[in-house]
C-alpha cells in the first residue's frame, strides 16, 4: 500500500502502460483519475473499480490545453488534490519516417501530443501540487531518446527527447518545492500499438536482436517502475530518467 491515501492522475489509461498502471496504483491504495481520449478509458476505470479501487474516468486530448486543464480540475474537485501525475499518454504514427519523407502534419501531431501534452500535463500538476505541498511527476520517455535507429521515426524519437529535457528542467527549477520530476525510459513493449506496427516475425526480429534480455518488455513491468517513481521508494530521486529497456541501452554487442 505505497500510495496509500493518494491521488494518482494518469494518461493514456485506455490501454498498455497507463491501464497497466492505473491497475497497480489503485491495487497500491491510490485512487485514479484516468485521462484518454478513447472510449476504452472506461473499461480500465471499471477494471479498477471492480479490483477495489476507487477512480473515475476523464475523456480528454493531452494535445489540448483546456482538456488538461479540465482535467487536473475534476481531479481536485473530485478527490480534492493530486499527488502524483503520470504523463504517459503518447503516440507513434504509421507515416513517421524520417526527415525527408515524413510530413509537417505528422510531426506537429506527434509533438501535439509527445510534447506539448507532457509539458501541459506538467504545467497544471506544478500548480496542483503546490497546493498539495509536493507530489511525483512521472513523464514517460523512451529509449529512442538515448540511442539512434536505422528503422527510423523522427518526430517520435524527436518528441521523447524533447521530454527527457523537459524533465530535467522542470526537476531543477521545482526541487526545493518538494515536487520530484522523473523519467521513465521503456524499452521495447510487447504493447498493442508497438505490436501494430511490428506486424511480421522478421520486424520483432530486427528488435530483439538488439535486446540483451532478448524478448519484448510488459506493460506491468512499466508500471513497476512508475510505481517506484510515484512512491516514497525514490523520495531522493529527481531530474532522472529510468531506463527499463532490457539492456538495450547498454549494449553493443548481444549474446547469440
Amino acid at each position: 500500500m505505497r500510495l496509500q491515501g493518494r491521488v494518482a492522475l494518469i494518461t493514456g489509461t485506455g490501454s498498455g502502460i497507463g491501464r497497466a498502471t492505473a491497475l497497480r496504483f489503485a491495487a497500491e491504495g491510490a485512487r485514479i483519475v484516468g485521462v484518454d481520449i478513447a472510449p476504452s478509458n472506461e473499461e480500465t476505470v471499471d477494471a479498477v473499480r471492480a479490483a477495489g479501487g476507487e477512480a473515475i474516468a476523464v475523456r480528454a486530448d493531452v494535445a489540448v490545453e483546456s482538456d488538461v486543464a479540465a482535467a487536473f480540475g475534476r481531479a481536485e474537485a473530485e478527490y480534492g488534490g493530486i499527488d502524483v501525475a503520470f504523463n504517459n499518454a503518447g503516440i507513434m504514427l504509421d507515416a513517421d519516417t524520417d526527415a525527408i519523407a515524413t510530413a509537417d502534419e505528422t510531426i506537429d501531431r506527434t509533438f501535439g501530443v509527445n510534447v506539448k501534452g507532457v509539458l501541459y500535463g506538467c504545467r497544471y500538476a506544478v500548480e496542483a501540487m503546490r497546493r498539495r505541498g509536493g507530489g511525483s511527476i512521472i513523464n514517460t520517455a523512451s529509449f529512442v531518446a538515448s540511442v539512434g535507429a536505422a528503422t527510423p521515426q523522427i518526430a517520435y524519437t524527436a518528441s521523447k527527447g524533447a521530454v527527457l529535457s523537459l524533465t530535467r528542467e522542470l526537476a531543477v527549477v521545482h526541487a526545493r518545492e518538494n515536487i520530484r520530476v522523473n523519467a521513465l525510459s521503456p524499452g521495447p513493449l510487447r504493447t498493442e500499438m508497438l505490436m501494430s506496427f511490428l506486424d511480421t516475425p522478421e520486424k520483432r526480429h530486427r528488435r530483439l536482436v538488439h535486446v540483451p534480455m532478448g524478448r519484448f518488455g510488459e506493460a506491468d513491468e512499466m508500471a513497476s517502475a512508475a510505481l517506484f517513481l510515484a512512491s516514497d521508494d525514490s523520495s531522493y530521486m529527481t531530474g532522472a530518467n529510468l531506463q527499463v529497456d532490457g539492456g538495450l541501452t547498454a549494449a553493443y554487442v548481444t549474446p547469440e
